[in-house]
């Protein structure tokens, strides 16, 4: 696959969308249609975590460009994804788009100790590579 290329899945729960899957040069980019809670998480943790395995990612961008809330379960998904990216080897967990709704969450947690922010993805895919 040239390295422009990417592939792309969409998962999602009854007509709705949760969330868009992009593989690119071993980043997987995960593009968050709806607000994280624990109604989605589940499906965004248990696809992120088969496509870790099965495309040998080193790096996730979380994409929360289209977030405007996040409780408790997407700290959960964040910090499961990091634990597993170093399982697997190396790697890095970087968040993009954040609204300062998310961004407050990610910084009362400590996330933001283990997860960069970047303002979009082509400045996080860069800092990746």
């Amino acid at each position: 696959m040239d390295k422009k290329d990417s592939i792309r899945w969409t998962i999602g729960r009854k007509s709705t969308e949760s969330a868009e899957f992009e593989i690119k040069d071993r980043t997987l980019i995960i593009h968050m249609k709806e607000d994280l809670d624990h109604h989605n998480a589940l499906y965004i943790r248990e696809y992120a975590d088969k496509k870790m395995v099965t495309k040998n990612v080193q790096n996730i961008i979380f994409d929360f460009s289209q977030v405007n809330f996040m409780d408790s379960s997407g700290i959960g998904v964040i910090l499961g994804r990091y634990k597993k990216l170093r399982l697997l080897g190396s790697g890095r967990v970087v968040v993009t788009g954040v609204c300062s709704c998310v961004n407050r969450i990610l910084t009362m947690s400590g996330l933001y100790g283990i997860v960069d922010q970047y303002p979009d993805i082509t400045d996080a895919f860069t800092h990746l590579n």
